[in-house]
């Protein structure tokens, strides 16, 4: 006789008890493949950005531009990048025949596509951001003219398009991982911990948000000098500081 269902039973068992969980190996990759992209790497990508362009330690104003958020932002992104095409030759080679459209296939496909969609647009927009200039990266005939010291109108395209179209493909992304595990019918276990997980990420980009704030990249680089040109525009962004000279 068996006992009563313990929590391990639970944890093990699938979210949908009418359904089976078994999907094929590419499935699965392509699955684990893109949780992590959206769930760890890209989040870890935005967080060094937004909340790390000045580190702990640093004598800001007088030490500018600390490269470290744009290295660490760069590398999650461009392995982000990496896993996610893999996730999706995954799914588009996968030698099963394709389940029938159901309505949270259906969801869970435009989710994806729509996230790949602004994956590409971030992608691309990076790729055109422009020359950066200033006392660092002079132009070539010496001056500190640059798109991003200038902060000209293709520099102004780029910040908008990257950091909205990345806060909506964060969102999305949820939205496509969540439809996904309903789909594979995901044991409880899985749901569990991705819900630990965003929870721990909310509350610490809460207390981020509360304790460091995202600071203007333009300060960052190249101080608070109000004769700057960046400094005499809006920061472009969510709730994107920008502090006075002292």
């Amino acid at each position: 006789m068996g006992g009563e269902p313990t929590v391990i039973d639970w944890l093990l068992a699938s979210i949908d008890a009418t359904r089976a969980h078994d999907l094929g190996a590419m499935v699965s990759w392509h699955g684990r493949a893109m949780v992590l992209v959206w769930a760890l790497l890209v989040p870890f990508g935005v967080v060094a950005a937004r909340y790390f362009k000045v580190t702990p330690g640093q004598d800001w104003p007088r030490v500018l531009d600390n490269p470290r958020w744009w290295h660490l932002h760069r590398r999650t992104h461009t392995l982000a990048g990496g896993l996610m095409l893999t996730g999706l030759a995954l799914i588009l080679l996968r030698p099963m025949a394709p389940a029938s459209l159901t309505g949270a296939l259906w969801l869970h496909q435009l989710m994806g596509w729509s996230v790949l969609a602004l994956a590409l647009v971030q992608f691309a927009s990076a790729m055109g951001r422009g020359t950066k200039g200033g006392p660092t990266s002079p132009a070539a005939d010496g001056s500190l003219r640059g798109d991003h010291f200038d902060m000209t109108k293709r520099r102004q395209i780029f910040e908008t398009l990257h950091k909205f179209g990345g806060w909506v493909a964060l969102l999305l992304a949820v939205a496509a991982i969540v439809t996904g595990l309903w789909q594979a019918n995901a044991p409880h276990w899985m749901w569990v911990l991705l819900s630990l997980w965003w929870g721990i990420l909310a509350l610490a980009l809460v207390g981020l948000e509360h304790r460091v704030g995202a600071m203007d990249t333009y300060q960052a680089i190249w101080g608070p000098a109000p004769d700057l040109p960046g400094n005499q525009r809006r920061p472009i962004g969510i709730r994107v500081l920008r502090r006075k000279a002292e």
